[in-house]
């Protein structure tokens, strides 16, 4: 038995073939149950996200034939020849396998580390796989081990506590200079996506309200009704100026719409500072504003070094989750090792149980007198006889694979059936 992880991402594959895995919500089902009906796959888990296509599973330990099956059904699916396909597959066994997982599942194997998305994703992915019936036992563990695992790394590192997107960047720049945002108003002056985006921030943290001005005025009414805000005339900006407390900018304007001179105005008699976002290019906002007492004025190059600098923290904190990544495995492979063994005790114990149900046959046959009460008192006896002789023996299998699994073979050996010597000789005599 093996778990593996296989598939594209990324890192592996242009996103030209990545888009030709494209999964629907609805055509999850048919893909898992396709991809299940290899007959080397007892359980299988899929993930389908616009950075990867990946299968997790547990198999037989026939690798060659799970490998060439699982790319011929993804060669079937894409229509792009296995010869070309395996060039973008990774395929990872065991301790491999459970590691790419443990990353996949903490954001450590992200684009951007830390990013939260995935962890929602991942977990939406085994619970279809778990509804379906196509992750059972071992994968129920795993994803369990896994959302453990993340959570331990988001708790104990400081993995995604930096703001790693411009728009993020600039509500969390807004809130160290504010602090609450419930009672603050924002103007998002044009309709670019990242100042949309940070405005869908800003509203998140509960701003009081949104105004929305673009040259087009249909456009910002259009906007501000997304975000159930109000829309301004261009030429009346500087009017609402002193009305806000946060400015988004991102026009395609060629020279400044915000002067120092429309700022010193609008502050003129406001007790909170002002905040500006100028993520236009060119810059929106004159330079000159920054000079101004109680405005903090901000423009995308400022944005991109705070979101540098915190990815390269992020970084850092990944060293410590891979750490602790790394015993979150060994706690899994060992708990994977006793999974592994169950089947060996289990055949160990019907052993005993045949032997103790042909020694009871043939003490019984001897002893026709014996009440059913007595005979029931006989067999518990040598049932708690057979428990206190094979507790040592379990126990010692249980540890000895916890610490090397390559000794289950020779131990499996040990205990094969063809050792039974009763058995051997009764072959021999009905063979001659």
């Amino acid at each position: 038995m093996v778990i593996f992880a296989t598939g594209l991402n990324y890192k592996t594959a242009p996103v030209n073939i990545r888009e030709k895995f494209a999964i629907s919500e609805s055509s999850y089902q048919d893909v898992i149950n396709n991809i299940s009906q290899i007959e080397q796959i007892y359980e299988i888990c899929l993930i389908s996200t616009c950075n990867r296509v990946e299968f997790y599973g547990v198999a037989t330990d026939d690798i060659d034939n799970l490998k060439k099956e699982i790319l011929r059904k993804l060669s079937q699916f894409s229509n792009i020849p296995v010869f070309e396909l395996e060039k973008y597959i990774f395929f990872y066994t065991d301790r491999e396998a459970i590691r790419h997982i443990f990353r996949v599942s903490s954001s450590l194997d992200s684009m951007v580390i830390g990013e939260p998305q995935i962890v929602c994703q991942f977990k939406e992915s085994f619970l279809k796989a778990i509804e379906l019936k196509t992750a059972r036992h071992i994968m129920t563990k795993l994803f369990d081990k896994a959302m453990q695992v993340s959570k331990k790394i988001r708790t104990k590192t400081g993995i995604s506590k930096r703001a790693v997107s411009i728009s993020y960047a600039a509500v969390q720049l807004a809130k160290k200079i504010f602090g609450d945002l419930s009672d603050k108003n924002v103007l998002l002056i044009g309709a670019g996506e990242m100042a949309e985006l940070a405005a869908k921030h800003l509203m998140a943290t509960g701003v009081k309200h949104i105004f929305v001005s673009n040259r087009t005025f249909e456009k910002a009414v259009e906007l501000a009704n997304h975000f159930s805000g109000s829309a301004i005339r261009f030429d009346k900006i500087t009017e609402f100026l002193p009305e806000v407390d946060i400015v988004i900018t991102s026009t395609g304007a060629n020279k400044p719409i915000l002067t120092k001179e429309d700022i010193k105005k609008a502050i003129k008699n406001k007790q909170n500072p002002i905040f500006i976002i100028d993520i236009s290019v060119p810059r929106n906002v004159e330079e000159e504003v920054n000079k101004l007492e109680g405005v903090y004025l901000y423009n995308i190059d400022d944005l991109k070094n705070i979101v540098n600098s915190n990815l390269e923290e992020r970084k850092l904190e990944a060293i410590t989750a891979q750490m602790i990544l790394e015993e979150e495995i060994d706690k899994f492979e060992k708990w994977l090792a006793v999974q592994k063994v169950a089947p060996l005790i289990t055949q160990i114990r019907e052993y005993a149980e045949q032997i103790k149900q042909y020694q009871l046959s043939k003490l019984f046959q001897k002893l026709p007198y014996l009440s059913e009460e007595e005979k029931q008192q006989i067999e518990l006896a040598m049932n708690s006889l057979i428990n206190k002789l094979l507790h040592r023996p379990t126990m010692y299998i249980k540890q000895k694979v916890e610490k090397d699994e390559n000794s289950l073979k020779d131990l499996q050996e040990i205990f094969s059936p063809k050792w039974d010597y009763r058995k051997s000789e009764k072959n021999k005599v009905e063979n001659d």
